[in-house]
């Protein structure tokens, strides 16, 4: 009995295991060949502002006096800019949001096993990807993109994480601290010649993290006076850094301006019917917003398609090498011959100038390709579930036989004088075989597979139940005695 026990939590604890290889695999994709677009950007520095926890309604809407609690903001949206809905995905966490807007991915669901805390895969990121990077904020989430950086080209500046208190009087001194730090630092580079020449590059990215609305959110709800009187502080800083930092730059027009958030979102009515609402899907250029020429949108959008596209190929590689040949199914909406038409017709398109053709044609790639990663990514998805359901029923069944076995004495033997006829029955399955099979070959079946990861394991096991149940249900079926809790009963010829 002990060793059916003991099976029995070993059975379990595999099948709980296999959850994560099932469900909690990491979506990305690595080795892709990079892919640029052929034409200069349209700026040379990015100024990203994210407002921590700060709810699209609080800061849309107009309050009780019929006025904005962000006036410079919505004078933006209204004359010079665009405005949207970011869409994300649970968790809405501070790190799992960042990862999405800076790196361009959702939450890679692996990541539970670290608590939601940090990425268990490496990833690249913008920042990576930039000629040098100046960020402000939270330890938490600054220090997060620029892991392996040793101030070549990422430079953090934090607070204390001490002074992330949720029970402190004023929150809002976390969101003045980034900018008066921020109007310092342009301030020193006038006089610092090494730094006012790094700052006159390109591919130049300045982030500032604003923790101070998620923390009074979180503190006071966001419903309280204190959540929107942060909201029109942040308001009033911006308009104060965009003038100093247009001031720095002579007023070039080549510094883009990002205010968003990393979550929070309810679906208000927020007076802003008259202008155009551009949302961003996560991984596809938003061209729409894009100031820039017609030529640089579909440009932009092939090389996106291209990029989507080379993952797509190398998660298809992955796969393939991972199936045996003969029980491979390719992702049939997107053959090797669609993916050459369409590119090779979107730069027929571009070639000729017809630019939205070129950018719908781009669309409707990107579109197939994400349904691919999709398709790709949980290709096993259904045979490995399908198998950990075998293998339960199996393993149940086999105890619950074991338990009648134990208590009603079916295979308690009866007087040898009575002549009793066997129960005939067919089946492809060669029985007697089955009757053979003991557990020291189906501990050697698990040995076999110890180096292939969980899945496999999992495939086995639930193999090897199942056929342990039939072996029961063999030796039911095939006996020539017959008792019924403890009361003789025989076929006489």
């Amino acid at each position: 009995m002990l060793l059916y026990v003991t099976l029995g939590l070993f059975v379990h604890f595999v099948f709980f295991a296999s959850i994560f290889d099932i469900y909690f695999t990491s979506p990305l994709v690595h080795g892709m060949t990079p892919q640029f677009t052929p034409l200069p950007p349209p700026a040379k520095r990015l100024v990203l502002f994210v407002a921590d926890g700060l709810r699209a309604d609080k800061l849309y809407e107009l309050d009780e006096d019929g006025n904005s609690r962000a006036p410079f903001l919505r004078n933006v949206i209204m004359n010079e800019g665009s405005w949207g809905i970011s869409h994300t995905r649970v968790p809405t966490e501070s790190r799992p949001g960042h990862v999405a807007i800076i790196a361009g991915f959702y939450e890679d669901v692996s990541a539970v096993a670290k608590g939601w805390k940090e990425n268990p895969v490496e990833f690249d990121s913008l920042l990576n990807e930039t000629r040098y990077t100046w960020s402000w904020g939270s330890p938490d989430i600054v220090t997060m993109f620029a892991k392996d950086d040793l101030g070549n080209h990422i430079f953090r500046h934090t607070y204390d994480a001490s002074n992330e208190d949720f029970g402190a009087h004023d929150v809002t001194k976390l969101d003045t601290w980034v900018f008066d730090h921020v109007k310092e630092f342009f301030h020193a580079a006038r006089n610092n010649q090494s730094l006012f020449s790094k700052v006159n590059e390109d591919k130049i990215v300045f982030f500032l993290h604003l923790l101070g609305i998620d923390t009074n959110g979180h503190a006071h709800r966001p419903s309280s006076r204190e959540y929107s009187d942060n909201i029109k502080l942040v308001d009033k800083e911006l308009k104060e850094l965009e003038s100093t930092i247009k001031d720095f730059y002579g007023n070039d027009g080549k510094t883009a301006f990002i205010f968003t958030s990393d979550h929070g979102m309810t679906d208000w009515e927020w007076k802003l019917e008259n202008w155009k609402r551009r949302d961003i899907n996560q991984g596809i250029v938003p061209v729409d917003i894009l100031n820039t020429s017609d030529l640089f949108k579909a440009e932009s959008m092939f090389t996106n398609a291209v990029q989507i596209l080379e993952q797509f190929k190398v998660k298809m590689t992955q796969k393939k090498e991972a199936t045996l040949p003969f029980l491979f199914t390719p992702f049939k909406s997107l053959s090797d011959t669609k993916q050459a038409n369409i590119l090779r017709k979107a730069r027929y398109y571009i070639k000729q100038k017809k630019y939205d053709e070129a950018v719908s044609l781009c669309q409707q790639l990107i579109n197939l390709a994400l349904r691919g990663l999709s398709y790709y990514h949980t290709y096993d998805r259904f045979f490995l579930a399908f198998n950990v359901v075998l293998g339960f029923v199996g393993w149940t069944s086999y105890a619950s036989l074991l338990i009648i076995k134990s208590h009603c004495n079916l295979m308690r033997g009866v007087s040898t004088e009575v002549k009793v006829s066997t129960i005939q029955f067919t089946c492809n399955t060669d029985v007697a075989q089955c009757r053979d099979l003991c557990l020291d070959d189906i501990r050697r079946a698990f040995f076999l597979v110890s180096f292939l990861d969980i899945s496999h394991y999992v495939i086995v096991m639930s193999m090897t139940i199942f056929m342990v149940f039939l072996n029961c249900l063999a030796q039911v079926l095939t006996t020539k005695k017959l008792s019924l809790c403890g009361r003789p009963k025989s076929h006489v010829i």
